[in-house]
């Protein structure tokens, strides 16, 4: 294993977008959503740990998850889990675990990585990322890994790429970022060939970040010199009170929307944000009929392209419905038309169950 290649692994999320199933108290990475035996966050590390020691996988969640983080991952010590005391977006979290990491290794190349991804293919996976460390600890760059879109979805984001410009096997400069287009938009992206999802997966060496941070976000002009003070006179795994000075930003948007040096990895591997209701359903292994259970038993009966998933010890019997979430998580069941997630969200917000 590469003495250089570190992975942090965000799990701070309230996973919103996957309510009721999913909720503030316990977010959906922490679920084994799809019946594996194991969460998607065991799935996640687990994955990494194959090809990146251990000893330099982190993992930055909120600091009410971490009962479920020590249950989860008993074998992570307590350095190696970056506490977030308040929510304060990817960009925090990445700019304090860059941090962390150069203090241990100025020469680290860090591999970003959401902890609630379906990942399949898991040895084109390893290639794909041991690669991309490769390239940014050779380039002074950052990169993302792009997958071409199979569908106009408009739950993701896309990177358009210069297709003319390739560097070394599969590497391109990312020329444009759009976040979650509308559909005609979407489909646009998809017949143009050169637009690809942002999956969120992305890449860096330590210096170049540290770089980043500094010159285009203001306010970490001042609270990176102290994050770096603190990780070498503090306890590094507790984020102390800087957090609460920083603004609450998306990483896409503050740094790499803005940079000018960007590069795209075109994935071989097969992968899904579970994000979304519709999300699943587009990739999550269905029925002949198009229905998603995940980890429930159900009798269907003419019903198609539905998703279902209802709490431990309960069966759904369905007839005549078609394109519908049954969603089921302690005190809460709800049944939505599965394409409406304008309405999911008012049903979160009306209900008050968060």
């Amino acid at each position: 294993m590469n003495n250089n290649n570190y992975c942090l692994i965000l799990a701070g999320g309230n996973g919103s977008r996957l309510w009721p199933v999913s909720r503030t108290t316990y977010p959906k990475q922490f679920m084994d959503l799809l019946g594996t035996g194991k969460s998607l966050l065991q799935q996640a590390y687990d994955r990494l740990a194959q090809f990146i020691d251990p000893s330099h996988i982190y993992v930055s969640t909120n600091v009410q998850y971490l009962p479920i983080i020590h249950k989860q991952l008993p074998q992570v010590d307590d350095a190696h889990i970056l506490e977030e005391p308040l929510r304060r977006g990817t960009l925090a979290a990445v700019a304090w675990g860059t941090v962390v990491i150069a203090k241990e290794n100025p020469n680290a190349k860090v591999f970003v990585s959401p902890s609630d991804h379906l990942i399949m293919k898991e040895a084109s996976f390893e290639k794909d990322v041991l690669s991309a460390l490769e390239f940014v600890g050779s380039h002074d760059c950052l990169l993302v890994t792009g997958m071409h879109p199979s569908r106009p979805e408009t739950g993701y984001g896309y990177m358009q790429i210069d297709d003319e410009q390739q560097v070394g096997e599969r590497f391109y400069p990312v020329k444009s970022f759009t976040e979650k287009p509308n559909e005609d938009f979407a489909n646009i992206f998809l017949q143009e060939g050169n637009f690809y999802w942002n999956t969120g997966l992305f890449y860096f060496n330590v210096n170049v970040m540290l770089r980043k941070l500094y010159d285009l976000v203001p306010e970490y002009q001042v609270e990176i010199p102290r994050m770096m003070a603190e990780a070498e006179f503090g306890e590094s795994k507790s984020a102390p009170d800087f957090f609460s000075r920083l603004p609450n930003l998306n990483i896409d948007v503050s740094i790499l929307e803005k940079s000018n040096n960007v590069y795209m990895q075109q994935g071989q591997f097969e992968w899904a944000d579970l994000g979304t209701w519709a999300s699943i359903h587009d990739d999550a292994p269905a029925d002949e009929n198009g229905n998603v259970l995940l980890n429930t038993k159900a009798y269907l009966y003419e019903s198609k392209n539905n998703i279902i998933r209802l709490s431990e010890g309960r069966t759904a019997v369905v007839k005549g419905l078609n394109d519908y979430v049954i969603a089921e998580e302690g005190e809460i069941l709800m049944i939505c038309p599965r394409a409406d997630a304008a309405a999911m969200r008012k049903m979160h917000t009306d209900t008050k169950f968060s």
